[in-house]
């Protein structure tokens, strides 16, 4: 069974940097202070659980540009299994109702082996791929007509 849950607690959030840190510190060579951010503390954090373990975490935030999900990892284990999947259903179910305006834009920058996850909810590439943290990404943009009424 999967469970995602918004971060509220401190040991939640260190679960979610210890996820961050074997995903993409150890795994994929990004370094720890293009990892961890000034944004850390004003982001909305998930966590996802498989059959009660620790997995996967996910955050979105308010940017100039308009709401940003970012920071989607699941651990090599539990890959192929839906954790990426309830991530991105549960951020967005979330990014939704706690609007209280109407929302510009939802978008993120998606690694390439992951666009395929994100245009299952509609998002759509935009512009040039590009390199982050010497990663290949394409932004993706969510179309207002996929937002809820």
């Amino acid at each position: 069974m999967i469970e995602v849950i918004q971060v509220n607690r401190p040991a939640e959030l260190q679960q979610v940097f210890a996820i961050r840190e074997e995903v993409f510190v150890k795994e994929q060579h990004v370094r720890s202070e293009d990892e961890y951010d000034e944004f850390e503390k004003i982001s909305h954090h998930f966590l996802a659980y498989f059959d009660g373990t620790p997995c996967g975490t996910a955050r979105w935030r308010t940017t100039s540009y308009g709401i940003k999900l970012e920071r989607f990892a699941v651990l090599a284990a539990f890959r192929g299994k839906g954790v990426g999947q309830e991530l991105v259903r549960t951020v967005l179910e979330d990014v939704f109702s706690q609007q209280p305006e109407p929302i510009e834009s939802v978008y993120l920058n998606a690694q390439i082996t992951a666009m395929p996850l994100y245009a299952r909810f509609g998002f759509k590439a935009v512009g040039p791929m590009f390199e982050e943290c010497g990663i290949q990404h394409y932004k993706m943009v969510l179309p207002a007509s996929s937002f809820p009424a």
